[in-house]
């Protein structure tokens, strides 16, 4: 599997950026923000749009990072697939369930392509599909008992203190299915033009996206669970400091999608030099083709 190959030294990288994801099915959700820094310890800064951002305009942002060769890591804070080892498929039961997950990407893509701004509401309301989620007022008689379920990385995660939510569960403000679902379009519509780990193997050169979870990131920096997130400028800057980074330059608007864009691209900076992030010990090849793996999840 190409995941083997994955050894990345801190050279390989000259920029990096993350991508705080919204599956909002509006024009420009409120939810998408995008921070990038380079090398060094200089604070990330906002890439603000003339409007704000829009699910296709950051497409082509990344295909533009793509056509350039840039150097750039990437997080997308987003679950590119869905389980898939629980029960040896995303979706047990319908025929139309994908073996991998380019497939599955491909599988949204095609049943949302009438759906406007890269939004996926078509996928949930399919009538195979729609089992298998927590909805509101429309509980899949397949989601199961309990939170749902979650990928083998989500497990760990649980595991060492972070709590993701389901990908099946699409109610209350922690649910992140609905991204999942407009963020597999996107890397659907990406045409493998940039790779995306541990799904392709990384190259020597050019860009490359990972999945974040931007609680990682907040716990590295020392901000405990439970407690609110960064709204002001002092805040953000003491967890700054934590990954080993200047202060940022004063922003228009504190919200939570720009602050953590800007403290998880400071935490991939810091962290993209290191080995065992790239070859987790339970990351097997199955995993990498079906579920993939969060970045910094060990």
């Amino acid at each position: 599997m190409g995941f083997e190959k994955n050894v990345v030294a801190k050279p390989r990288f000259d920029a990096f950026a993350v991508i705080d994801w919204s599956g909002q099915a509006v024009a420009r959700p409120k939810g998408l923000a995008v921070a990038q820094a380079g090398l060094g310890t200089a604070a990330p800064k906002v890439i603000s749009p003339d409007q704000l951002w829009s699910r296709p305009a950051i497409l082509d942002w990344l295909k533009g990072h793509a056509h350039a060769g840039t150097n750039i890591l990437i997080g997308m804070d987003l679950s590119p697939a869905f389980p898939f080892l629980d029960q040896g498929a995303y979706f047990p039961g319908w025929q139309r369930s994908s073996p991998n997950a380019r497939e599955l990407w491909a599988l949204v893509d095609h049943l949302c392509a009438d759906d406007p701004h890269l939004s996926a509401n078509s996928f949930l309301t399919h009538p195979e599909a729609r089992r298998h989620f927590r909805q509101h007022k429309d509980l899949g008689d397949l989601f199961g008992a309990g939170a749902g379920r979650f990928r083998a990385c989500e497990t760990h995660q649980r595991a060492s203190g972070v709590s993701p939510t389901s990908c099946f569960n699409l109610v209350g403000a922690a649910q992140v299915g609905k991204s999942s679902l407009t963020g597999m379009r996107v890397l659907h519509q990406l045409q493998e033009r940039i790779p995306v780990w541990p799904f392709d193997p990384v190259p020597d050169n050019g860009p490359v996206i990972v999945e974040i979870y931007t609680s990682i990131a907040a716990r590295a920096a020392g901000i405990r669970k439970g407690l609110s997130k960064m709204r002001d400028a002092a805040a953000l800057d003491s967890a700054l400091l934590a990954l080993e980074c200047s202060p940022h330059a004063p922003l228009l608007q504190y919200n939570d999608h720009v602050t953590d864009a800007i403290l998880t691209t400071a935490w991939l900076r810091l962290n993209a030099q290191w080995p065992e992030l790239w070859h987790p010990e339970a990351l097997t090849p199955k995993i990498a083709a079906t579920e993939g793996w969060t970045f910094g999840v060990t």
